[in-house]
């Protein structure tokens, strides 16, 4: 047997998708990541973008990636552990810290390797980690990396989780990981839960919230201010790429556990630092974000008015109660279908199938910009509406 050869099943599958012109992935944009977007010269209302703030075409964030780039150049050429650290990583750091009420923090060059870093310096094989089993991909293969023994609970599941819980050794280090915002429905974890467990059978809380900062809380703080639950996380993860219109990843949390990721994690010692240009740009949003509340006002406006609209029409939603609205088919075929109308009708969403979501439940996955204009949104509902009608999933 060749080792090549599920390569060329991939290929069959991918050359399939592209003949019956259903292939979603991997599509050129032309232009900058905001509310209406660019395609093969075409115009489309982007509802298929973690820029939940709408910051990436803001003159300001351009401005800040420019001058760091004058001053500092294109990179640093080394990880942080060498000659990768600059001032603004640790100002960066710092004010993160102070933002989340922590004493520590560390920042990664992608939110990926950020989970896969800490989990794998955090955990190891005498440990025990429970996660949700809808946790993201990269907490997953951290704990791969990590040695620890796994545990998972399903989705949501407090009973399932405390039911674990009971059964684990008392003297055994345990780590209970779990996204605040699950990235494909949208649905929140139930922290203030996850903390009573957390306390009750004396875990640790890692709380990866990649799709909540700069979202929910009254300050943008994330799912654990919005549950008042801050000081009970002992870890707060985060990434730059989806509010902060940046790339990279940090962690927050107490001064000693920053230090031992800080000389522990592999995925931040051997690996290049952050860029000043991405580093810049996430201090610039971070101050956006402290400054000005409004932002995330207009984006749950934004989101109430598309959650209100879509059940009117009488769309499956699950239970998303975030800018991340899934618009739940069931079949796969039947969701690259009307993923293919929407193109048609020139709003780029995105198609999501197994394995990133259960097996018969492909989803529409469609998220929202503080920049998406009243009129934006019109014409998504009225295209979800006809589009519906046409597939019959409107039970209303």
């Amino acid at each position: 047997m060749d080792l090549f050869d599920k390569c060329q099943a991939t290929v069959r599958e991918v050359n399939r998708a592209y003949e019956l012109g259903i292939y979603p992935y991997f599509t050129p944009i032309e232009s900058a990541q905001d509310h209406r977007v660019r395609i093969d010269s075409k115009e489309f209302i982007m509802i298929g973008s973690n820029g939940y703030l709408g910051l990436a075409a803001d003159p300001r964030m351009k401005e800040a990636a420019i001058a760091a780039i004058e001053k500092y150049g294109s990179t640093c050429s080394g990880s942080r552990f060498l000659n990768g650290t600059l001032d603004i990583h640790v100002k960066l750091e710092n004010d993160l810290a102070e933002f989340f009420g922590k004493d520590g923090a560390i920042v990664f060059s992608t939110g990926f390797q950020t989970n896969l870093g800490i989990i794998a310096a955090i955990g190891g094989k005498d440990d025990i980690i429970i996660i949700d089993r809808q946790d993201h991909a990269s907490i997953i293969d951290g704990c791969r990396l990590s040695y620890a023994e796994v545990k998972k609970y399903r989705h949501n599941d407090m009973e399932d989780l405390e039911r674990i819980l009971k059964s684990l050794p008392k003297e055994r280090g345990k780590l209970i990981i779990v996204d605040g915002v699950f990235s494909m429905e949208g649905d929140l974890a139930n922290l203030p839960e996850i903390v009573r467990l957390k306390k009750k059978y004396n875990c640790r809380l890692l709380v990866d919230d990649a799709h909540g900062v700069g979202v929910h809380g009254e300050g943008g703080r994330g799912t654990c201010e919005h549950f008042n639950v801050l000081d009970e996380a002992d870890l707060i993860m985060g990434t730059f790429s989806k509010a902060f219109a940046s790339l990279g990843g940090f962690v927050v949390a107490n001064k000693d556990v920053i230090t031992h990721i800080k000389h522990r994690a592999r995925a931040l010692i051997f690996s290049a630092s952050m860029v000043p240009a991405s580093v810049a740009s996430a201090q610039t949003a971070l101050d956006i974000i402290k400054s000005e509340p409004e932002r995330r006002q207009r984006l749950w406006d934004i989101t109430e008015r598309v959650l209100s609209g879509f059940r009117e029409i009488g769309l499956d939603t699950g239970e998303s109660q975030t800018p991340v609205i899934p618009v739940i088919i069931g079949e796969e075929e039947r969701c690259f279908a009307f993923w293919k109308m929407l193109i048609a009708n020139s709003i780029f969403a995105n198609p999501v199938i197994s394995p990133a979501t259960p097996p018969g439940r492909a989803l529409i996955r469609t998220s929202y910009m503080a920049t998406h204009t009243d009129e934006d949104i019109t014409i998504v509902l009225d295209v979800f509406k006809r589009s519906a009608r046409e597939f019959g999933l409107n039970k209303k």
